[in-house]
């Protein structure tokens, strides 16, 4: 397979059994989107639509996907935005980012959950600074 710089929306109820490269799947009556990783290795990609997870804009033509699709649980942890239909690279994070990340997600999911607010640091890093002092 090869990497994908753009995906086209496809609106449909369910998913096919095999998906194509360059498409996002919308199931509007499921509330997700489904599409293979855009750095070609293969492996599908659902996201849940929901305040909490992401949410798409439709223009009448291409889709945006917000927030960045982070593909930490699959062997190429990519990392990228779907924007007007590209596919826009971001960085790489570190393990460190993507725990902080997953905890952050989990606190929305679960208002019950505590998650680091933005911007503060975290535990390791206010470990870090104790240490230092």
């Amino acid at each position: 397979m090869t990497i994908q710089d753009t995906l086209h929306p496809v609106f449909t109820e369910t998913f096919p059994s095999t998906m194509d490269a360059g498409v996002l799947y919308v199931s509007i009556v499921y509330r997700t989107c489904g599409h293979l990783c855009c750095c070609g290795c293969g492996h599908e990609v659902i996201t849940p639509l929901s305040p909490a997870q992401w949410s798409i804009t439709y223009d009448g033509e291409n889709v945006s996907l917000a927030p960045s699709v982070g593909n930490w649980s699959l062997p190429c942890q990519s990392h990228y935005w779907i924007r007007d239909g590209r596919v826009r690279w971001s960085r790489r994070y570190s393990t460190v980012e993507i725990d902080q990340n997953r905890a952050r997600d989990r606190g929305l999911l679960d208002p019950g959950t505590t998650a680091p607010e933005p911007g503060q640091p975290s535990g390791l890093r206010r470990y870090l600074r104790l240490r230092r002092t």
